[in-house]
């Protein structure tokens, strides 16, 4: 039996890649006072449509929503912001403290056409800065983004950035678009044509060569910007110049849901060609107030995990993370003393790995040397009836007896070594 399609298993020698990005995240965030929570993988469906938008490809196409038991509308999280501003007001975050800093990682689901780098289970890590409305905070959230990425290998990539200003500004321009799109309404590609009435906005991301010719004489969004909303862009551009954050200014830039306002920006790769985007971003000022809650402006992103590792995963040098202690025995009656031995190896914290096939000794050495431990403790029948241990360095081949009573001692002194 097959897993569903567009998920797949994550098997044991891939999660050290997965708590490798974890530990790394965790470092970095922890030191910039961000601090992880984790929401649940369900929730009502009236949150996705309130937040996301009615007229969004998720909500309309790409949301696993189902009617549970007690006849409840429920989705699964096809996103992580909107679960985390959720979390803020059912929790009252704002009453703790006024700038909430938090990071989570966790599995989203789409349904949408699986292809490499886009699953229907897949993974986002993201950060979300709740409580500052300053350029400043926009500055650290995308400096944290650019920070990650080049913390897990992942270099070559293009910023881009854009203001899509506040939602009275939008919809001027969006009465204007309209107006010039209908001229060309045949000429569109049929999603385009489809979102006119709808969703105009995200048109100006269509991928097709025509559309986007056709976009090139229409109205520009930064023409309907008033102050405010030049003043915060100018200072989160300033900002990144500052710090010598290289970004690109894409005009089209809008991002496919409705809460953001401002400040949105992509980060794409050079090394991946059709799902190139590997960081989605902005700020939602209108979102929290929106759902219920306080009025409280935020900004944050997410990280698409498959696509970063399909760039990172070949060139990743990870520790490797080989059994120090291999245990082979022979099984008679009286194996208590392997428990003993274990015991003792948990209390100083050394990875082991006890043999379990009782295959003969031969057998078991050499799967000890298969598994590259460093040491193996041989326990023939003769030794598990004294109470000693035969230590063989399988480096060396060197060979050392003890008894169980010095154990202790024996790894006291040798644990800097073995675990070097």
């Amino acid at each position: 039996m097959q897993p569903l399609r567009g998920t797949r298993d994550i098997l044991p020698d891939e999660i050290k890649l997965w708590q490798y990005i974890y530990n790394k995240a965790n470092n970095l965030f922890s030191k910039n006072n961000y601090h992880e929570i984790q929401t649940p993988i369900l929730e009502n469906t009236e949150l996705f449509k309130r937040s996301i938008g009615n007229f969004t490809d998720i909500v309309n196409k790409e949301m696993y929503s189902f009617n549970d038991q007690g006849k409840r509308n429920i989705t699964l999280r096809p996103e992580g912001t909107a679960s985390i501003a959720r979390a803020f007001i059912s929790n009252k975050l704002y009453l703790k403290k006024k700038i909430n800093r938090l990071w989570y990682l966790g599995p989203m689901f789409r349904y949408e056409r699986p292809q490499k780098g886009r699953q229907r289970q897949f993974h986002q890590l993201g950060v979300e800065c709740i409580g500052s409305s300053i350029a400043m905070a926009d500055t650290e959230v995308i400096k944290l983004a650019t920070k990650m990425l080049q913390t897990l290998g992942c270099k070559e990539y293009i910023l881009e950035i854009n203001s899509i200003g506040n939602l009275e500004e939008r919809e001027i321009y969006t009465i204007n678009l309209i107006k010039y799109l209908n001229k060309y309404k045949n000429e569109l590609d049929i999603d385009s044509t489809k979102r006119i009435e709808n969703n105009p906005l995200r048109i100006l991301d269509s991928k097709d060569y025509r559309t986007q010719e056709i976009l090139k004489e229409g109205p520009k969004l930064k023409n309907y910007l008033k102050h405010e909303s030049l003043k915060h862009f100018n200072e989160v551009c300033e900002n990144l110049e500052y710090l010598n954050i290289k970004y690109t200014l894409n005009s089209n830039l809008v991002r496919g849901l409705d809460y953001y306002n401002y400040t949105a920006f992509e980060i794409k790769t050079k090394k991946l060609n059709h799902q190139n985007t590997i960081c989605g971003g902005g700020r939602y000022d209108s979102l929290i107030k929106q759902l219920g809650g306080p009025d409280t402006p935020s900004v944050g992103w997410a990280i698409g995990l498959e696509r970063v590792l399909m760039i990172i995963e070949n060139n990743l040098i990870i520790n490797n993370d080989n059994n120090i202690i291999y245990i082979a025995t022979e099984i008679n009656n009286n194996y208590y003393l392997v428990w003993d031995i274990i015991n003792i190896l948990e209390e100083y914290e050394l990875k082991f790995d006890l043999d379990l096939s009782n295959k003969n000794l031969n057998k078991q050495l050499k799967k000890a040397n298969q598994a590259k431990a460093k040491i193996c403790f041989i326990l023939h029948k003769e030794e598990i009836k004294n109470k000693y241990i035969t230590i063989k360095w399988l480096k060396t081949s060197m060979q050392q007896t003890i008894y169980l009573s010095e154990l202790r001692n024996y790894l006291k002194y040798l644990k800097n070594y073995i675990t070097a």
